[in-house]
C-alpha cells in the first residue's frame, strides 16, 4: 500500500523505540535464546481459565477502546463484552468516563445497543430517570414521590479509568487501579500520534480459541513468512527482531534489514517504513502500527475456548477523496479480513481444535518464539500476585 505524502509528521520515536530499532539495524543477536515449552492445559483447561479470569480480567487495568471511538464531547458507548455492562462516555469538558450501564433507580440497563450515541443526556427507558454523560442524576419524573432522595448521591456508578496515549483504560477494582504502566507505554503511543488519529473502521470477531493462542501469534515472527505468505509475509525477514518489557507489557519490533541503509531512525515516518512495532498489553490487547495507520485489537475472553476480538483501525485523518478512502478500505481489508481473520484468528482456532485432543501435552517453542514464553510468565506472575 502506498503511503500518502500528507502523513509526514516530523515526530521522533521514544528512546525505547530507538533502542529496538538500532538493535535491528545492527543485526544484534539477542542473548540467552533457548528452546522452551508451554503446557497445553493453559489453553484447554476451563478451571485454569476461571483462575485467569478472577486474577486478571476481573482485577487488572485493561483497555476498552481507542480514544478515537469517542472523538467529541457528548458521546456514550455501551460495552458488554468484558462480562459486565459498561458505559463509556465523554463529558462536556472532553473527559472520558467508564460507568456501570445501570440506572440507580431500579437497576435497568440505561443505554441499549452497541453503537456510539451522540447525546448530552442518558434517559432510562423504564422510568425516564435522566443522567448527564458525566454521571450526574439530572432529573426524574415526580420527584415529590421520592421525598428523601438526594440527587447528588444517586449518580451513575463510576469505575476507575484513565485515558492515556490515545487509549481508554478501566480497572474493574479500585484497589488494583494502578495506571502507571499504561502511562509509560502511552509515551510510545503519543510518539506515534495515536491520540490524534481518527477511527476508520471497527469490527468484533468471534474466535473459537483461547485468548492466549491469539496473543501468541503476535509474540513471535517465526510464522510470518509462512502463515502470511500471500499477504504481508514478503515484507518481513526471519530473525531480524528485537523486544523488551515495560512492566507487564511487551514491546517488539520486526525490521527489514535489507532496506534500512540510509534510514534516519530518529525520524518516526522513515523508521515506520522499515520497522513494524507490536505492543502486547496484559491482559489481552495489541497495538500494531503499520507505516501509515494503527490497528488496536482488544481481546475479551468469553470462555477458555472462545474470545471476542474487537479490531479498530485508526488513520491520521478522515479521507477527503475517493482515492484516499479506497486506500484505507484496501488496507482494512488486507489486515482485518486477510491477515487477522483469515490467518491469525484461523490459526488460533485450528490450534484450539488440535490441543483439545490431548495429542500435544505441551507446546514446543523455538528460539524465535521466546516472546510467547515471556508472555506466559507474565500471566503466571499475575496469577501468583492475586493469591
Amino acid at each position: 500500500m502506498g503511503v500518502p505524502n500528507t502523513l509526514a509528521t516530523g515526530r521522533r520515536p521514544t528512546d525505547g523505540m530507538l533502542r529496538l530499532a538500532r538493535d535491528i539495524a545492527e543485526n544484534r543477536k539477542q542473548e540467552n535464546l533457548c528452546q522452551s515449552s508451554v503446557p497445553a492445559s493453559v489453553y484447554t483447561d476451563p478451571e485454569h481459565w476461571q483462575r485467569e479470569k478472577a486474577a486478571i480480567y476481573d482485577r487488572l487495568p485493561q483497555i476498552l477502546c481507542p480514544s478515537a471511538v469517542l472523538p467529541d464531547p457528548g458521546m456514550a458507548l455501551p460495552h458488554d463484552a468484558t462480562g459486565r455492562p459498561l458505559l463509556i462516555t465523554r463529558d462536556a469538558d472532553g473527559k472520558a468516563h467508564v460507568f456501570l450501564n445501570v440506572c440507580r433507580h431500579r437497576g435497568t440497563r440505561l443505554v441499549e445497543g452497541d453503537e456510539v450515541a451522540c447525546t448530552k443526556k442518558l434517559v432510562c427507558p423504564y422510568h425516564a430517570w435522566t443522567y448527564s454523560v458525566d454521571g450526574r442524576l439530572l432529573a426524574l419524573p415526580r420527584p415529590d414521590s421520592f421525598p428523601e432522595l438526594d440527587n447528588g448521591e444517586m449518580g451513575l456508578v463510576e469505575l476507575p479509568s484513565k485515558e492515556t496515549g490515545g487509549l481508554i483504560w478501566f480497572s474493574p477494582q479500585e484497589e488494583t487501579a494502578d495506571f502507571g504502566y499504561a502511562d509509560k507505554i502511552g509515551e510510545d503511543f503519543d510518539a506515534l500520534g495515536m491520540g490524534e488519529h481518527v477511527l476508520f473502521r471497527r469490527k468484533t470477531h468471534d474466535v473459537a480459541g483461547n485468548w492466549k493462542l491469539i496473543m501468541d501469534a503476535f509474540l513471535e515472527s517465526y510464522h510470518v513468512t509462512r502463515l502470511h505468505a500471500q499477504t504481508i509475509g514478503p515484507f518481513f525477514k526471519d530473525g531480524v527482531t528485537s523486544g523488551d518489557m515495560i512492566g507487564p507489557f511487551a514491546r517488539s519490533a520486526v525490521g527489514r534489514l535489507e532496506e534500512m541503509e540510509g534510514v534516519d531512525l530518529e525520524d518516526m515516518d522513515q523508521m515506520r517504513r522499515v520497522i513494524t512495532f507490536a505492543y502486547q498489553l496484559l491482559p489481552g490487547a495489541l497495538v500494531i502500527p503499520s507505516p501509515d495507520y494503527i490497528n488496536v485489537m482488544v481481546m475479551m475472553p468469553q470462555a477458555h475456548n472462545r474470545t471476542l476480538v474487537e479490531d479498530f483501525m485508526l488513520i491520521p485523518e478522515h479521507p477527503s477523496t475517493d482515492k484516499a478512502r479506497d486506500h484505507w478500505e484496501r488496507s482494512w481489508a488486507l489486515l482485518d479480513g486477510g491477515v487477522f481473520a483469515s490467518e491469525d484468528f484461523r490459526a488460533a482456532e485450528l490450534g484450539q481444535q488440535g490441543l483439545e485432543t490431548g495429542a500435544v501435552p505441551e507446546l514446543t517453542l523455538g528460539t524465535m518464539e521466546g516472546g510467547i514464553r515471556r508472555y506466559h510468565e507474565t500471566v503466571e506472575e499475575a496469577l501468583r500476585a492475586a493469591n
